[in-house]
């Protein structure tokens, strides 16, 4: 019987090889069939509930733009400053009349406003430290008179050049609105009127350089000192936005002098152009105040840098007499409210100090515009001419003295020096 089944099982195993041996190539795939039907839907997803609210977030920090609070205000905290800046020239610029009484001034007075006005009739005096006064009236304008005939700037007394204390003409005839806001006052817009006046061109905060002009606008500071710093920039380019006139690559001149605001144009010429103003200057002081009260103007001294040529001076006369060092390097080429052609000296110092020995001339050809270096005319002739302290001079002699003036001489060595015994 075993037997039998295994026969069988060997027999169907050998009929399913024959099979699978004579099984032919698959053919082509027949046509896609029709489609299915659609399914049945699928369960609906769960409902995307919004989740629980968040604790509420700490309050924000409330915002005010600072704004101007007054040179007074600084002084609260900063009283020993204020008290030197009130004396500097910066916050005389311009100068409200205030129920018919005059501005007052440290070092100098306006004695009276233009002939045919009151200081009832004036709203504005410009300047008046040191130099010179111009007046604006009630509608803004700068008073300019009549004709030629008038005078309406008052030049102070000038002691060192022993001109000034009189009335000369300003622009007469013409009518000049008052558009000096970007230097003379705080916080200026060049947009509006100020108090809605034709002749008043822009808007200020502050009447006259006052602290917040270079330190920005001081209310955040003064509410919260450590947490708003005041803004301090010592480059001379923050001096330069007033004291220049123009592009600074010009010194601009007129009349035989350079004009006033020029100092920025005039280091730009030179290498004193690297250092920067407050070096040599405290920007809170004026050079007129300091040489009121008997200090110096400067902070350093050219001697600090300029050692070797300090300590050679060949000209006994001029170091019998103590002639400065910015007697010749510094003179008084520039005008802003006196000045005297004649003797090649205006009212303030310029800040070229290069001297040419070459050069006479001091500006271009039709008068325009200094040359980048000083010449003899002003450096040796603001004294050497005939109603000067020092003896008249040709060209040639200064030309002459000039030349190679501070050369220090080379140094012999001790054995060429000694000359050896017979």
């Amino acid at each position: 019987m075993r037997h039998n089944k295994i026969l069988s099982i060997g027999a169907m195993l050998l009929l399913m090889l024959l099979v699978v041996a004579c099984k032919g190539d698959p053919g082509e795939a027949g046509p896609a069939g029709p489609p299915g039907a659609q399914g049945p839907p699928g369960p609906a997803g769960r409902d995307g509930a919004a989740g629980p609210s968040g604790p509420a977030g700490a309050d924000g920090v409330s915002f005010e733009a600072p704004t101007f609070i007054g040179s007074a205000a600084c002084a609260e905290c900063h009283q020993e400053i204020y008290d030197v800046f009130s004396l500097s020239g910066h916050p005389f610029k311009l100068n409200k009349v205030v129920d018919g009484e005059p501005p007052e001034y440290p070092f100098s007075s306006v004695p009276n406003p233009p002939d045919g006005y009151t200081w009832d009739d004036i709203l504005y005096v410009i300047g008046g430290y040191n130099w010179k006064a111009r007046f604006i009236d009630q509608e803004g304008f700068i008073i300019t008179g009549a004709d030629e005939n008038a005078t309406t700037q008052f030049n102070l007394f000038n002691q060192e050049l022993g001109l000034g204390n009189d009335w000369v003409a300003y622009h007469p005839g013409e009518v000049v609105p008052y558009d000096c806001g970007t230097c003379h006052t705080t916080g200026y817009l060049a947009q509006g009127n100020q108090n809605g006046l034709p002749g008043l061109v822009g808007t200020w905060a502050l009447d006259g350089i006052q602290c917040e002009e270079c330190h920005g606008p001081g209310s955040a500071h003064a509410n919260n000192p450590l947490a708003f710093r005041p803004l301090v920039d010592r480059d001379s380019q923050a001096c330069g936005s007033c004291h220049s006139r123009g592009d600074i690559e010009e010194v601009n001149a007129s009349d035989g002098f350079i004009q006033h605001h020029e100092q920025y144009e005039e280091l730009f010429q030179g290498k004193h152009v690297t250092i920067d103003c407050v070096i040599c200057h405290d920007p809170h002081t004026g050079v007129v105040q300091l040489r009121e009260s008997g200090q110096p103007t400067t902070r350093t001294t050219c001697e600090n840098c300029h050692f070797a040529q300090a300590n050679n001076r060949p000209n006994e006369v001029h170091s019998e007499i103590n002639i400065a060092c910015i007697s010749c390097h510094m003179p008084r080429v520039t005008k802003s409210a006196v000045g005297d052609p004649e003797q090649f000296t205006g009212d303030i110092r310029t800040h070229l100090m290069a001297i040419d020995p070459q050069q006479i001339g001091q500006f271009s050809e039709d008068g325009s515009a200094a040359l980048s270096q000083l010449s003899l005319d002003f450096a040796c002739r603001s004294c050497h001419n005939p109603d000067g302290r020092g003896l008249p001079k040709t060209d040639e002699q200064l030309i002459n003295a000039a030349t190679g003036y501070h050369t220090v001489p080379v140094a012999v060595p001790v054995e060429e020096a000694v000359e050896p015994a017979p």
